[in-house]
């Protein structure tokens, strides 16, 4: 295969990432911030999100309790976590990129 056509390939998959990830991101920030509107929370976008992101949260909260009962840092953690997974997978494209120059 010519890498031409495989460097074409990863460029799309790079726009891809770089398209859904951030969009990925806020929607945790907008879930996030729902807990504050009930209305947001109870609507179906909200049921939406939180089949998307719960799942994601559980293990940060079983390792990070809420602090007085009532602030959940887990959130804070998990956008931390993701923010450093879309930086790492953007070093990994780079790194195929010069590879396959």
């Amino acid at each position: 295969m010519d890498n031409s056509l495989l460097i074409q390939i990863l460029i799309y998959i790079v726009q891809f990432f770089n398209f859904v990830w951030p969009i990925f991101t806020w929607g945790l920030i907008i879930y996030i911030l729902s807990s504050w509107l009930p209305a947001l929370r109870e609507s179906s976008f909200g049921v939406f999100l939180g089949k998307v992101y719960e799942p994601l949260l559980e293990p940060f909260r079983k390792l990070i309790p809420p602090i007085g009962g009532m602030l959940d840092l887990s959130p804070i953690v998990l956008i931390i976590i993701l923010n450093l997974f879309g930086r790492g997978m953007n070093e990994i494209f780079k790194v195929l990129f010069i590879w396959l120059h």
